[in-house]
Formats: structure tokens, sequence, C-alpha cells
């Protein structure tokens, strides 16, 4: 068991501090440089999930078994049942399949996201007579695995993570968007679900503003929202809200992430990993300026207060004064936001990692 993010300020920052409804870890040390995570609370109860594992990135701690860094960004909603179980079984999943292939790769990743959907599927399946409102449940799911000078990044939802990057002789640094959102409020990724769904034309449809898969959701892509996946759960006891008038044959959503993997160059500096709440208020430069121009210890929780300063500002109020809202109605104001910004040391990209470390954001062990 997790506890929430919400917690009295704790002084000890060895897994994390929790001041009020921020949750941060201002500097820690990664096998190839050092990173910075922070978490801030605006629902009734926090959906995001993070964690941060450096060391051996299989099951297995031979020398002769990959050794890297992974950073996972979980972004829930309708709860959050299904971010907290990603943030216990991808990396799992991961380390087992890298186990058998000796690799870490493209195919690894998505074979890992896909081990992870079917294993919450059997969750849903188990849980569904006693807890039927976990098929509505689902989450983003942003990870990046650096390993052997590579930066693997796979994406699924609308997270999204960004390079620092700084050229030779420069002193500024350029923003370098490494991962593509599945919402539908993108026209492509319309694009993409019509021609997936030819015979449903209301595979996505305008509502309160925003375009939305059935009108219910905006991301097309994650891991759980069993119910739009599938049509067995269209039934009660799940609420009204989440059953559809018209049935559908295939998965309406996916779980599939888009897998890149970007060679690691002397320029590339930090990769900042956040959930959209964060990329709703500033702009990929605006926060690769920030963490660029301010020392690494807290920028995290720097990034964070900056983006809160900007919801503040866009409803003309005080940030003062948005920090006196209470969760729930915080929501009204901007979402939750969960980050972690890992910096790449490349003089230390080549040489031996650090002892195992992991860290989960947000939370505390028991």
């Amino acid at each position: 068991m997790v506890k929430p993010c919400w917690r009295p300020c704790i002084e000890d920052d060895t897994m994390g501090r929790l001041d009020g409804l921020v949750w941060h870890k201002d500097l820690g040390s990664h096998a190839y440089g050092e990173f910075s995570m922070a978490v801030i609370q605006a629902n009734r109860m926090c959906e995001d999930y993070s964690q941060l594992e450096s060391g051996p990135l299989s099951s297995f701690i031979s020398g002769d078994h990959p050794q890297g860094t992974f950073a996972g960004v979980y972004d829930g909603h309708a709860g959050s049942e299904a971010s907290k179980f990603v943030s216990h079984n991808l990396f799992f999943n991961l380390k087992n399949i890298v186990s058998e292939r000796r690799e870490v790769s493209e195919s690894v990743l998505k074979k890992a996201f896909s081990a992870t959907e079917e294993d919450f599927l059997s969750l849903v399946k188990k849980q569904w007579m006693n807890n039927p409102q976990i098929a509505s449940a689902g989450t983003c799911c942003l990870a990046g695995v650096l390993h052997d000078g590579v930066l693997f990044v796979a994406n699924a939802g609308d997270s999204r993570a960004v390079l620092g990057r700084v050229e030779r002789g420069s002193k500024r640094a350029s923003a370098v968007q490494l991962s593509n959102e599945h919402n539908v409020n993108i026209a492509s990724v319309r694009e993409e679900l019509y021609a997936l769904h030819p015979d449903d034309s209301q595979v996505v449809i305008m509502k309160h503003k925003c375009w939305r898969v059935r009108g219910l959701i905006q991301v097309s892509r994650s891991i759980g929202d069993v119910y739009l996946k599938r049509a067995e759960f269209q039934r009660e006891p799940l609420l009204p809200k989440f059953r559809l008038t018209e049935t559908f044959e295939k998965p309406i959503l996916n779980s599939e992430p888009e897998v890149t993997a970007h060679k690691l160059q002397p320029e590339d500096h930090f990769v900042i990993f956040a959930s959209d709440g964060l990329w709703e208020q500033l702009s990929n430069q605006e926060a690769v300026d920030i963490v660029h121009n301010f020392p690494r210890n807290g920028i995290a929780k720097r990034l964070l207060k900056a983006a809160l300063h900007e919801a503040a500002k866009k409803r003309e109020m005080r940030y003062a004064d948005l920090k006196k809202i209470d969760p729930g109605v915080r929501r009204h104001f901007h979402d939750d936001i969960t980050l972690i910004i890992v910096f790449i040391d490349s003089h230390l990209v080549s040489k031996s990692p650090l002892p195992p470390y992991s860290i989960k954001g947000g939370v505390f062990p028991r």
C-alpha cells in the first residue's frame, strides 16, 4: 500500500519531502548524472504517480546485463488505480523482458507496455463485481530509458518529454520535443482515430468545447480505460456516465506507445518528463529556460512553481491566493502536475553506474 500525495511537511529529503500539496525531491543522483522531481496535487485525491529507477535494467545484476536509468510519469484519470498499478508493474515488466532479450530496444519497451496493459486487464476482471469503477480508470504513460548512450522515450497519452540542448559555444539552451501527444484535440490524432474506425462516425465528437473520444475522454492511447477497449465491460454495474449508447467491436483506445531512440550527444544536458498539467501552463522553451538558468538543487519545484504562477495569472489572481485553494476545487484552476528532470552529464555516460536506486514520486514507503 502507498500513501496519497497530500501530507504535512516532512523534513527528511532522502526519499522526497511533502510540503502541503507539493511533494518534491530536490536533488538526487542516477547512473548518468543528477535528477530532481516534483508533484502538485489538484484533484481531491492525487491521480498521478511517477518513479525513477537507476541501476540494473534487468532482473539479473551480473555485469553482462544492461544498466541505466528509467524515468516514468503516469498521469491517471477517473481515479488513481491505473497509474498506481503502472508505477508498480511497468518497470518490473521491463526488467523481465530485458532479462529475456538481454537488450534495451524499442520493441522491448512496447512489449513492457503491452504486458502491463494485460496485467491491469486481469486485475479489472478479478475486481469487476466488487469494484466495477476500476474498468473506467486509466493512465497516460510516459517512460524514458537511458542506456548505453541512447535515450529511449515511450509515450502513450498526452504527457511530454522535452530535451534541453546547449550547443557548443552557446549560453542558451534550445528545447527539443522527444514525444508526440495522443490527444484528440490535435487534428492528426483525430484523423488517426477516424482511419482506425471508418464505420464509427461518433468515434470523436465535440463536447464541452473539447474534442473527446466518444464524448468521454481526450486521449486516444492509455493503459487501462478498459471500458473503451473491451465491450464486455459496457454494462452494469459500471456507472451510466461511462456506458455508451452504441457498442463497439474492436478497441476504441489502444495502449501501444510511440517509441523513439535518441543517440545522446555532449550538447544534450537534460530531459524534462512531465504530465500535461505542466505543458498547459508553460511552453517547451519556457520550461527549458528555467531549468537551464537556475541551480539544479530544487529545480523541479521551481519549475512547478512557475507553472502555478502562470495558472494564477490566467485566472487573474495572486499566486498566494491560488495556494489557499483546497484540492478538488483547485482542479478548476490547474491539473495534478508531475515532473522529473533528468540531467545527463556526458562524462558519466560511459562509466559504471552508481549502486541501484529507486524512488516513487509523491508517495512514501510505509
